[in-house]
């Protein structure tokens, strides 16, 4: 996957790597691996302002093209399901969490809890991965 200069290059494209078969499975283990994921297709218009929106706000979320991934037409299949029959990409998961397709994200964006979701999320996730141990005070 190539992508030209600037915010495209804060994307993070995770490494190809061998995964169990199971579209759900797989789907719950990648949208929970970072704080925020996008599925989408290398192709789709609609994706590609997903992906924008969050570069905008300053979030690096982590992108899998399921277009390019050889189990993709499966996880394609199970997205939509998990979206109720609606378009498969993009879909965007915050915190593990199901944020929904396009609909859903561009409406918490103009209502202002999308940031919120995000930050929240980041903050929770920092500190799951990093925990911090107890610092007496200075005085």
């Amino acid at each position: 996957m190539h992508f030209g200069s600037g915010s495209w290059s804060s994307y993070n494209i995770p490494a190809k790597r061998s995964v169990a078969t199971d579209p759900y499975e797989r789907i719950e283990r990648m949208a929970s691996a970072s704080a925020v994921v996008i599925f989408s297709m290398s192709t789709c218009c609609m994706c590609h302002a997903v992906k924008r929106l969050f570069c905008g706000m300053g979030v690096n979320p982590t992108v899998y093209e399921i277009d390019e991934d050889p189990l993709g037409k499966e996880m394609e299949t199970a997205l939509m399901r998990l979206l109720g029959g609606a378009s498969a990409v993009p879909v965007v998961f915050i915190g593990g969490r199901l944020v929904g397709a396009m609909d859903s994200v561009m409406g918490s964006h103009i209502n202002g809890t999308l940031i919120k979701k995000q930050e929240r999320c980041e903050l929770t996730w920092i500190r799951m991965r990093f925990p911090v141990k107890s610092v007496s005070r200075c005085t």
